[in-house]
């Protein structure tokens, strides 16, 4: 698919995110937003993101692994009972995932704009996900807040 396919494919898809670091949630809408994609929730903290991800009409979350100090798993666990996809963003990447959720897309932080525009065509597309992490030098967002 083309960038300009995945572009229009990308557009008006709604993104909860769970997340926080105010920072990241304010890089994260700026790019979601030069992807056409639509911030439907933002929730910072377990119990918001738990209600979130209860109510939540979001085509794809993106799910900070470690919510202050807290593990955002049974996030995880009520997005996948509801059939959305949801994508991990973690300073560890895929390898810091409890077994479970080994598999599940991530998002690895610092990342840029063309990682956030390919893990969420992928999920959201269904098209072949890279099992490496990538790591991106430059044009960053999100710090890893879970070290």
């Amino acid at each position: 698919m083309s960038q300009r396919e995945t572009a229009k494919a990308l557009a008006d898809i709604r993104v909860a995110l769970i997340e926080d670091e105010a920072l990241v949630v304010m890089l994260l809408e700026d790019m979601l937003s030069e992807l056409g994609c639509q911030v439907v929730g933002i929730a910072a903290h377990l119990n918001e993101a738990i209600q979130l991800a209860d109510c939540t009409d979001a085509d794809v979350a993106i799910v900070d692994v470690n919510l202050g100090g807290q593990d955002a798993y049974a996030v995880a666990e009520r997005l996948a009972a509801r059939d959305i996809p949801f994508i991990f963003a973690t300073g560890y990447g895929r390898q810091g995932l409890r077994s479970g959720f080994a598999n599940q897309p991530t998002l690895q932080k610092p990342f840029r704009l063309e990682d956030l525009r390919r893990v969420i065509s992928e999920t959201t597309l269904g098209a072949e996900q890279d099992p490496s992490p990538h790591p991106s030098p430059g044009g960053r967002a999100g710090e890893p807040s879970e070290r």
